[in-house]
């Protein structure tokens, strides 16, 4: 990367913040139906939770889960989708902006492609679920008999911060498939909202071959099973080293790779929509 280029990099976030502020500012133009939009996001995600404790309250445990440990998968996966939403969500709607000719404007305005795609209708109100999960997380925590370490807590912090990076970089390459297939916003979501659902419970209750699928080929497990099984100190599945967990940083330098690749390849393949 030459110097031109680094400082155009470094300049990316700044880009961001200025585009993302001014849709705060149009958002917070009538607070109290934000503050109503916000409240909502919560409590509609609340519901996948409930779903959680009714099962609870017939059982002791789930998939050799307690209560407990399964608010902390719900906790974890949960912020970690809700975070990646909030800041690159709206890189869905590119599909959009290609059938309208919309993304042409943006391909002639100073700030990149990507940066104007994931900042796009910011809706701060999608900070209603990592809220939320935030929430179910600290409750998890304090009910949690674990024998807290350091490592453990620093693998904890991590996960989230790489679980947002693996479920943003879902959200890229779902986007770069429109350049594709114009109208697969919903088959991008399948990976995103349903890999989150798939999270939240215990990979051992599934077939061997989703725990692989989503191990080596799409790695949701990453975004928070294995580095849970690592806090709790529960053997991984497959025959998996128990320190698996670990490598969910280097699984998120990857995603980005991948991401990164899969966005570059369907802006060359765009063509206008007047050719």
């Amino acid at each position: 990367m030459d110097e031109s280029m680094l400082r155009r990099a470094l300049g990316w976030p700044g880009q961001y913040w200025m585009l993302v502020t001014m849709w705060i500012r149009s958002s917070m133009v009538y607070p109290m139906s934000f503050l109503l939009n916000l409240v909502s996001t919560a409590l509609i995600t609340v519901g996948d939770f409930a779903a959680v404790l009714l099962m609870f309250s017939h059982i002791e445990s789930f998939g050799g889960f307690s209560l407990a440990e399964m608010a902390l998968l719900y906790g974890t996966t949960s912020a970690a989708l809700g975070l990646a939403d909030l800041l690159t969500g709206s890189i869905e709607r590119v599909g959009q902006r290609i059938r309208t000719g919309e993304l042409d404007v943006w391909l002639v305005r100073p700030a990149p492609a990507f940066i104007q795609a994931i900042a796009d209708n910011f809706a701060l109100r999608r900070l209603g679920r990592p809220l939320q999960a935030t929430i179910i997380l600290v409750l998890a925590l304090t009910h949690l008999p674990l024998d807290w370490t350091v490592a453990k807590g620093i693998v904890l912090a991590v996960s989230i911060l790489t679980g947002t990076i693996i479920f943003a970089c879902i959200f890229v390459l779902g986007a770069a498939f429109q350049f594709i297939s114009i109208d697969s916003a919903e088959l991008a979501n399948s990976f995103t909202y349903g890999g989150q659902q798939l999270t939240q419970y215990p990979l051992s209750i599934f077939g061997k071959n989703i725990v692989r699928a989503v191990t080596f080929v799409l790695p949701l497990a990453f975004v928070n099973y294995y580095p849970v099984l690592y806090v709790l100190g529960k053997p991984a599945p497959l025959g998996l080293p128990s320190w698996i967990g670990l490598l969910a940083p280097l699984v998120a330098v990857v995603m980005i790779t991948v991401a990164s690749l899969a966005w570059r390849g369907g802006l060359r393949r765009y063509r206008s929509t007047g050719s």
